[in-house]
């Protein structure tokens, strides 16, 4: 699974410029079943997504992807971490890794 935490690099009035592009990019991510949870930071300097059942190379393409990174407003952290702990909302996404 994995955190990707976008950090704003340009004013939030060109972040807001692409946000339909950015919401409908979401959109297409949730329908597919890879994007579980995002939003805004607080303050609002970026915001967080909640990924999974893709690979690292796969993750890092959908980022690049994003229109808020294509127009250079933003810049992605990308965290990979082992889900072995899930509410039962996500227990499809649950990992056990090999002891």
């Amino acid at each position: 699974m994995f955190v990707m935490e976008l950090s704003y690099t340009a004013p939030l009035e060109a972040v807001e410029e692409e946000m339909d592009a950015h919401l409908a990019w979401l959109d297409g991510y949730y329908a597919a079943g890879i994007f579980l949870a995002s939003g805004r930071k607080v303050p609002r300097d970026g915001g967080v997504i909640l990924a999974g059942g893709v690979s690292r190379a796969e993750i890092e393409k959908i980022a690049s992807e994003d229109p808020f990174t294509v127009a250079g407003v933003c810049a992605y952290r990308i965290t990979e971490f082992l889900a072995t702990k899930t509410s039962s909302d996500l227990a499809t996404v649950r990992e056990n890794p090999a002891l």
